[in-house]
């Protein structure tokens, strides 16, 4: 009776905004039925029914786009190419200025960061109906130390997808931190070898996570994709059919987890 009255009491004390949040399915649910995916021309183009498209743009930064119209760019520099594309929401880190910038377009409504006040990190749930963002605050390497919660993966739940983007990750997460992530089932994952997350760990975080589709980004030379792409070719299978981006949809398993090498293109209006 103790036990239930401390339970009541602790459910009563949660803040109303915390209540009122969408639970995220990629926590609740332990299972997927998979994703296929398929090529589109132009991010221009109508993303397909109960999918979402993928465009790498350049080093961590994606163009993710929902069939609702919503517009999300990660890793956000300031630039996304010649084009009047404003997105609706924007992740940053600031691990390099690769990765962020000072000055993001005013007209942008939604700017998340991935820090908050040092050492403090910082909570995103952006609930946009079609689309629920939210962040898992991770630790950096700063000046010779490590700034605790100083960087965020950020989950994209879209079209029954758990999408992650693990940003300039510079640890393997802990236990909490891979509850929190939940499932993922497509991970823009960082593979340079050794600035973010060495190649070993990096495909023990990816293995452990039992993502279904990987999209190598944050890659300097050939051979630090070569290394990577061959530690995983015994359990993904590597697509390297050229293209800057990939429609996803929750449909069917594939028969065997894969890695899609996108090549990465700024956006041009015609």
């Amino acid at each position: 009776m103790r036990v239930v009255l401390i339970l009541l009491c602790l459910s009563m004390s949660l803040p109303a905004a915390a209540q009122d949040r969408r639970p995220s399915h990629c926590i609740a649910l332990a299972q997927t039925p998979g994703v296929s995916f398929v090529h589109k021309a132009s991010y221009r183009d109508k993303v397909e029914k109960h999918s979402v498209r993928i465009s790498y743009l350049s080093h961590a930064s994606f163009l993710i786009q929902s069939d609702g119209g919503i517009n999300v760019v990660t890793d956000y520099t300031g630039f996304i190419g010649v084009t009047d594309l404003v997105p609706d929401v924007v992740t940053m880190n600031h691990a390099h200025d690769t990765h962020w910038t000072t000055s993001p377009d005013p007209a942008i409504p939604h700017v998340l960061r991935g820090w908050g006040p040092y050492n403090q990190g910082i909570d995103h749930h952006l609930d946009l109906g079609s689309m629920l963002v939210r962040n898992v605050p991770t630790d950096i390497r700063s000046f010779g130390g490590v700034e605790e919660k100083g960087n965020s993966i950020f989950v994209f739940e879209v079209a029954g997808l758990c999408i992650g983007h693990l940003g300039h990750l510079h640890h393997e997460p802990n236990d909490a931190q891979y509850a929190a992530l939940g499932r993922l089932d497509v991970v823009m994952a960082a593979v340079d070898g050794g600035m973010s997350l060495d190649t070993a760990t990096m495909m023990r975080v990816l293995k452990r996570l039992r993502v279904q589709v990987v999209i190598p980004m944050h890659w300097f030379e050939d051979w630090t994709l070569t290394s990577f792409l061959t530690g995983m070719s015994e359990e993904y299978v590597i697509d390297r059919s050229e293209g800057n981006s990939l429609e996803v949809s929750l449909r069917a398993l594939p028969s065997q987890p894969t890695i899609k090498l996108l090549y990465p293109r700024f956006l041009q209006d015609p």
